[in-house]
């Protein structure tokens, strides 16, 4: 009779456990269709002819297809210049970010370092509370930097909360005993830095590198504010911003707009836009998936 019963409850916690687990796969596949199907209309709408898009006939498949958008935007020497600044603001700019990043990190690491968590407060306090727009502008503009490209590189340093990242990841992966063992070596600060600590954080580097990347791609505030008037040195998603502006100015029946695209392919042109901006970023993002997994884990959860 026992025997019978616990089979029963045995049978039970299995049927439990299989509605369960199709109930997270179906609530899995529909979260997955609502995030992935803009980024599908998107790409089949920049094929498609604008007019049956306009008229809801396009939905999942392109229809009456033509490469217009592409074409046009290929063509525009203003796409391939923002392109190579762009291209130079995030690799310049995430190399500085990280090579204040992790120093500062490793510093307010150190239990020996007994102002760490004072310093840790400054920086805190900055996440919560700013000087304002207008005295930010002042101080850039009595540094020279207004309508420079270092301004598109020097802007964001140094980010708050990816040092506080950092600073668990070592804080918590890289034992105090390692620098002691180093230490009677004759290895100093600057040596354990740079031969053990740097090699073992390959994979908070790795999370570093792809958010200061991913904001140095799409920060085009910093560039409207203090460098709207340098063609030569926007960025991409500025060109793209005034591309747009310009296709709605089309669109709204003002022919007379210089740098727009014809009215009848203006939201082909702005679909291949959204597409040649978005896309080189998501092609990094496979190469470090593996590191930004395991970082984020090691740094946010064990802090």
């Amino acid at each position: 009779m026992k025997a019978s019963n616990n089979k029963s409850v045995i049978r039970e916690r299995h049927m439990s456990d299989r509605i369960f687990k199709a109930f997270v796969i179906i609530m899995s596949i529909l979260i997955f269709a609502i995030i992935v199907y803009p980024l599908w209309f998107v790409v089949i709408a920049s094929i498609s002819n604008s007019d049956l898009v306009n008229q809801g006939k396009v939905i999942f498949w392109p229809r009456d297809i033509r490469f217009y958008g592409f074409e046009q935007i290929m063509q525009d020497s203003r796409i391939w210049t923002g392109y190579k600044n762009t291209i130079i603001y995030v690799v310049v700019g995430t190399l500085l970010n990280l090579a204040v990043t992790m120093p500062a990190a490793y510093a307010l690491s150190r239990p020996d370092f007994k102002a760490r968590n004072g310093v840790m407060l400054y920086f805190v306090f900055t996440m919560y509370f700013s000087g304002g727009l207008v005295p930010l502008y002042m101080t850039i503009k009595s540094l020279g930097m207004i309508g420079t490209p270092w301004i598109l590189i020097l802007m964001v340093l140094l980010n708050t909360y990816n040092l506080i990242i950092a600073r668990t990841f070592i804080a918590s992966s890289i034992p105090n005993e390692m620098y002691e063992a180093a230490q009677l070596d004759g290895c100093n600060h600057f040596k354990f830095f740079s031969k053990v600590v740097l090699p073992l954080s390959k994979a908070i580097i790795a999370v570093e590198t792809l958010y200061y990347a991913v904001y140095h791609w799409n920060d085009y505030f910093t560039a409207l504010m203090y460098n709207n008037n340098n063609a030569k040195t926007e960025p991409l998603q500025m060109v793209l911003r005034r591309i747009l502006l310009l296709n709605e100015a089309y669109a709204s029946g003002n022919g007379g707009v210089q740098g727009g695209y014809a009215q009848s392919s203006a939201d082909q042109v702005k679909f291949a836009v959204i597409i040649v901006s978005t896309v080189p970023i998501l092609c990094v993002y496979p190469f470090v998936q593996k590191y930004f997994e395991k970082g984020v884990m090691i740094g946010a959860v064990k802090g």
